[in-house]
């Protein structure tokens, strides 16, 4: 094990002596669907030895370990993305050291440019596969087939059913950004069979899978893709969708941990 995953890891060690089962890695602007966390502790990103920090708005920065449905969970409130300029080994050192720490689950969330013509701002989407599309990025896993589990995709559906969600699955592309995508992009990605689209998520759910975590992929619909909407596309379109449908995503966050037996991880 890397070095500084072991200090990170030690340092996490001292204030939270039992690792959660659970971890959630929280995308733009979805840091507040764990606010109904209890019995929380807050721990900064940059208290943490060699752990990286977001320079995007809507990543507040901090880890927060609590209970959410009655069950322990570990948050990772932000996440550092490849486009952000330092490499993969950094945008994948949180899950290295969850995984470290002792996480057996990991759900990876996202809000997304919708690129399938059925989905709609404000959906959820189960990431059933991807692709990845980021420039310069070679990832070594097991099983490529198997990156996101059926069984927690199986209960994240029995939630969504239960709540009268209507819960949509896709194919996940991840690019590289900064930029958002061209109009012609979109159509190139819509030809070879991508749901929705963004920036993220791949390493981390590559990493995690290879670490032996099982991942659940969850995108948030934030607005269609470029050339499929009405407006320029905008970051600040992505936190203002993103706030407006959080309570939904809420609701099936909390639902779906309240049914997830760590026993079964």
């Amino acid at each position: 094990m890397d070095k500084h995953v072991l200090e990170a890891t030690a340092y996490l060690n001292q204030y939270i002596p039992k690792a959660p089962p659970i971890g959630i890695i929280a995308g733009s602007g979805l840091g507040e669907i764990v606010d109904n966390m209890t019995e929380i502790s807050r721990i900064r990103y940059i208290d943490i030895p060699h752990f990286p920090v977001s320079t995007i708005p809507g990543h507040a920065g901090e880890v927060i370990v609590g209970r959410l449905s009655g069950r322990r969970i570990f948050v990772l409130s932000g996440r550092v993305h490849y486009y952000e300029g330092d490499g993969l080994d950094t945008v994948v050192f949180p899950v290295r050291v969850m995984a470290a720490f002792g996480i057996k689950a990991v759900v990876v969330t996202n809000a997304a440019g919708g690129i399938n013509k059925g989905f709609s701002p404000g959906d959820v989407v189960a990431i059933t596969g991807h692709m990845n599309l980021m420039r310069d990025i070679v990832l070594v896993f097991p099983d490529p087939i198997n990156v996101y589990d059926s069984m927690l995709r199986d209960l994240l559906m029995l939630a969504a059913g239960e709540l009268g969600i209507g819960l949509k699955e896709g194919i996940y592309a991840a690019v590289s950004g900064p930029s958002y995508e061209t109009p012609a992009e979109i159509m190139a990605l819509q030809a070879i069979g991508a749901d929705m689209v963004g920036m993220s998520t791949v390493p981390e759910a590559t990493e995690a899978n290879r670490m032996g975590m099982k991942v659940l992929g969850i995108s948030f619909i934030a607005n269609p893709a470029a050339g499929l909407g009405q407006t320029p596309l905008s970051h600040q379109e992505v936190m203002d969708t993103s706030a407006s449908h959080l309570p939904t995503l809420k609701r099936l966050i909390e639902t779906f941990i309240g049914k997830l037996d760590p026993a079964a991880l």
